[in-house]
């Protein structure tokens, strides 16, 4: 009954990305600085864009993972599986994939790090998240019958023949 459905493998995958977050963050930082002058205007507009937005976003996909998985709690849980897969991995892939963005070696070597941590996380939150709405949905249909036993629902057959 008091079986536990958080992942190990997610929660320490999310205990070494946040530690490699600001090491991800700096050395894009860095390499943005560096090819600013050559890059063109909407590409520059673009990576500032996606640093700022992606910086906010993996903070609150990052919280929201930890107290979705320990504590188990599926809107937490979904919000971080959702952030992951619809906003992060497409901007990290756009990171790691466009050619227009003068691509450095640190920076492809790290994209592709935080891109198996992405990877590596949609999978297990989902895994995960299906194991605990099996779990709450058998807790429900429990406590559904439990409820039943204590008050059981009239017969109306049996009352109709007792009255005539």
């Amino acid at each position: 009954d008091n079986e536990i459905v958080s992942s190990l493998p997610l929660q320490m995958s999310l205990y070494f990305n946040v530690y490699f977050f600001p090491f991800w963050w700096l050395s894009t930082v860095v390499m943005l600085h560096l090819k600013y002058p050559v890059l063109s205007d909407y590409y520059k507009f673009i990576l500032v864009t996606i640093m700022i937005l992606g910086s906010l976003i993996e903070v609150i996909r990052l919280y929201l993972g930890y107290m979705g998985n320990l504590q188990e709690k599926v809107p937490e849980l979904a919000g971080f599986w959702l952030l992951s897969l619809l906003l992060q991995l497409p901007i990290i892939l756009f990171l790691l994939f466009n050619e227009g963005l003068k691509i450095q070696p640190l920076e492809r070597a790290v994209h592709i790090v935080f891109a198996l941590f992405l990877t590596f996380q949609v999978i297990a939150a989902f895994v995960t998240l299906k194991r605990m709405v099996n779990k709450l949905a058998t807790h429900f249909h429990l406590n559904e019958f439990d409820q039943l036993e204590e008050h059981p629902v009239p017969d109306f057959y049996s009352l109709g023949k007792e009255s005539s």
